[in-house]
């Protein structure tokens, strides 16, 4: 099928956008931990929650814990920033390395964060539709292939 390359290019752009959203994400909440204002890390992923009702002070651990989230929404962002481009080229293996560091980090949102009604639709429910609709022009791009090649 012809569409199949731009498929896969329009998903590649959906993934470099996704990931330069979650490495800043992972920076900013990092950030918080590492000036020890753990309130604004919290205050910045619940965006949707009362910040009153999340300025308090943290036990050191809370914010480790929120350190440690920083560092995994930095790295997945890293992954599949790097994988866009990656399927961009057609590989299959970036397609679904892409689909399960986001995919997966995305689903977590989605239940814990979406679904409990702390974060508002812009930017957070944005990039869960942004990643979904990726991993759905990949995959569409993947099983429609006749070549191990995907842009052929």
């Amino acid at each position: 099928m012809k569409n199949l390359p731009i498929l896969l290019k329009i998903s590649a752009i959906l993934w470099v956008i996704w990931g330069l959203v979650h490495i800043l994400a992972g920076v900013m909440t990092m950030k918080g931990v590492i000036t020890n204002d753990i309130s604004s890390s919290i205050i910045g992923i619940a965006d949707a929650a009362d910040p009153a009702t999340l300025q308090i002070n943290y036990p050191k651990a809370a914010g480790a814990v929120i350190g440690q989230h920083g560092f995994n929404l930095f790295w997945i962002g890293i992954v599949t920033f790097i994988s866009a481009f990656f399927i961009w080229k057609g590989n299959r293996n970036a397609v679904f390395l892409a689909a399960i560091t986001g995919g997966l980090a995305d689903l977590g949102y989605f239940l814990f964060m979406d679904l409990g009604g702390y974060v508002k639709f812009v930017p957070g429910t944005v990039m869960t539709i942004v990643s979904s609709l990726a991993i759905i022009l990949s995959f569409y791009a993947y099983f429609k292939a006749r070549n191990p090649n995907l842009t052929e």
